[in-house]
């Protein structure tokens, strides 16, 4: 059945709910995607810088075939044996840390940062969870309680086990060296502690993309990681968005930031779109969680999912692609950092590799944001066939997030587009 624009928005109401989120005031009906490009029903073409999913591009061939030939093989559970699992874990976690060594595979992040949580819970007996206030983990009634940027309405009770910090931000509140975050996150520990719920685990992502991705230096959670350490809880590093050779530094965020997780979460990227989640952490912990929870997924690691993940692994090491994340990123910068010299609006400008962006305000020195500014420049954009968003504690930062393949071509129709909407649209909130 073939809808009009008007229908789909309706019949999307009527059949999924009233509130089922669209992007942009004119949302966008996309029949078919290739490497970084998407199309939609009319046949016009967008240049996609925002879907991390399907990281190594839209309808990879080699992912593609990987899926295709799994499926006309076999698809089962993982209760029974098949190689490609193993495979798949080796391969990455052979790209971490040695005590990173074994994983449980799911089909989404959520219900990897669900059984992350659990896992703090069977190492150290307690329930106390630490996050920034300005962050997205997954929307499981449990890891929902993370989420103050779009927090549950109702918790089963779980409310009392979760305690916040602010989110890093290196425009307005600089901290060099990661000790201010790392006293605040003592503080809650603290507090945890005295409550009788005790502290279990410390959540972030290494490079904070929900929070703004704040130009925080190489080895900034190291002060964080001992505090945490020190007081017997776990470092779980949610690496869904800045995982996956993204940052172009190097492979997964958290070595960028000096540290090891104890317990390292995985999603959206991990199969370019196929859904696989994943949870990778040490033996120990992983044996006491499957002593302690008689955990099954139906459909985690099941082989069609693990071909999928696998080709995406490939992809990125045969293609270099962390390497191209890197050049591109560097080019992306040095050309953002240009605009800001033309466009008063633009009061910051951070990121690294494929992860990149510029925070809007209404006066540099006041520091005010622009985000209902941001809104108009995010909808002209795609109007102008530039797909991306926006993120961060006001809501007023370009969320740039192409995918692995993004040239520096890419980049530069995407500046040229941008300086040209920064200049026709008016400054106010």
């Amino acid at each position: 059945m073939k809808r009009s624009k008007a229908k789909l928005i309706e019949d999307r109401a009527r059949l999924l709910g009233p509130g089922v989120s669209t992007f942009y005031d004119d949302p966008v009906h996309v029949v078919r995607g290739e490497g970084v490009w998407l199309w939609d029903a009319d046949g016009r073409k967008y240049l996609d810088c925002y879907n991390n999913v399907p990281v190594v591009g839209h309808c990879n061939p080699r992912v593609v075939e990987a899926i295709c030939r799994q499926a006309g093989t076999l698809n089962t559970h993982a209760r029974y044996l098949h190689d490609t699992i193993l495979d798949y874990v080796e391969k990455l976690t052979g790209s971490m840390d040695a005590s990173l060594d074994s994983a449980v595979l799911t089909c989404t992040g959520s219900e990897a940062n669900d059984i992350a949580l659990r896992m703090a819970e069977g190492m150290t007996g307690k329930r106390g969870i630490i996050a920034t206030d300005a962050t997205y983990h997954g929307n499981t009634a449990l890891v929902s309680q993370l989420g103050k940027s779009n927090p549950p309405t109702v918790g089963f009770g779980l409310g009392q086990y979760f305690r916040f910090v602010a989110a890093p931000d290196s425009y307005r509140n600089p901290d060099p060296d990661g000790t201010i975050f790392a006293d605040a996150v003592a503080e809650q520990i603290a507090a945890h502690e005295a409550s009788g719920a005790g502290f279990a685990a410390l959540v972030v992502c290494p490079y904070f993309l929900n929070e703004g991705f704040p130009d925080n230096a190489d080895g900034w959670l190291k002060p964080v990681a001992e505090v945490v350490r020190k007081a017997g809880g776990l470092l779980i590093c949610d690496e869904v968005q800045s995982g996956f050779g993204r940052i172009g530094t190097h492979m997964w965020a958290h070595q960028k930031m000096g540290v090891v997780p104890d317990v390292m979460t995985l999603g959206k990227p991990m199969a370019n779109g196929h859904p696989v989640g994943g949870v990778v952490t040490r033996a120990e912990i992983l044996g006491k969680f499957r002593r302690g929870y008689r955990y099954f997924n139906t459909f985690g690691g099941n082989p069609v999912s693990c071909a999928a993940a696998l080709a995406v692994l490939e992809e990125i090491e045969e293609k270099a692609l962390v390497d191209n994340a890197r050049t591109v990123g560097e080019h992306a910068r040095k050309r953002l950092t240009a605009l800001m010299e033309k466009h008063e609006v633009i009061g910051d400008v951070r990121g690294s590799g494929l992860i990149f962006g510029a925070e809007m305000v209404l006066d540099r020195a006041s520091k005010a944001p622009a985000t209902g500014f941001t809104d108009r420049v995010i909808n002209a954009m795609r109007q102008r066939g530039i797909i991306h968003s926006k993120l961060g504690r006001h809501k007023n930062t370009l969320k740039i997030r192409p995918p692995l393949p993004f040239s520096v071509d890419n980049a530069d129709l995407l500046f040229d587009t941008l300086d040209e909407v920064l200049a026709e649209t008016p400054v106010t909130e």
